[in-house]
């Protein structure tokens, strides 16, 4: 199973059957702010919902397609990080990322995606990582700058939110470009 430890209290760990019921929980929790960004939510309503949604995210993992992970901190799941569909003909991958409301303003999210990233990098062995974000999500293009990632362009009414197109701007980063410390 994929686990990487950010730091004492936090870490990037797989999601399994057993963490449906607090995945779910956090989603409840959080349902009404992450609609603004997500349209995955209309599908993920039950605990069983969330099981089907593990079981095919272990079977992308099972395949060395990417992995959807939480983000666990002080032993409890404060969101979640992706990188479910590696392309290895070209050697990249978009991440993907949420938090929990409660658990924002402690670096939580920039941390877990700059470990993703350099774990992408080191050890999956890709060349372009990329971030897809609404053009009004201020909150992941800030992740992306903070990691050094480039704006790279934007992609005019390219995701359907429950009733209306959005534009997504596209951040990248290649290997070459990649320093893992710490950025402000």
């Amino acid at each position: 199973m994929f686990s990487y430890k950010i730091d004492d209290e936090t870490e990037i760990r797989l999601l399994e059957q057993r963490h449906a019921e607090e995945m779910l929980a956090l989603t409840e929790k959080n349902r009404a702010r992450l609609r603004e960004w997500f349209s995955w939510l209309d599908d993920t309503r039950t605990v069983q919902d969330v099981r089907s949604f593990i079981r095919e995210s272990l079977m992308v993992f099972a395949s060395d397609e990417g992995f959807y992970a939480g983000i666990w901190h002080q032993g409890r799941l404060a969101g979640c990080i992706d990188c479910m569909t590696i392309d290895r003909v070209n050697h990249k991958v978009a991440i993907g990322y949420w938090l929990g409301a409660e658990f924002e303003g402690k670096g939580l999210v920039t941390r877990a995606a700059r470990a993703l990233v350099d774990w992408l990098f080191r050890e999956a062995g890709l060349k372009r990582v990329e971030i897809h974000c609404a053009t009004s999500n201020r909150k992941s293009r800030a992740i992306a700058a903070r990691l050094g990632f480039k704006e790279e362009g934007t992609h005019l009414q390219s995701a359907w939110l429950y009733d209306h197109y959005v534009d997504m701007v596209i951040y990248a980063m290649l290997k070459e470009e990649w320093s893992p410390g710490d950025r402000h």
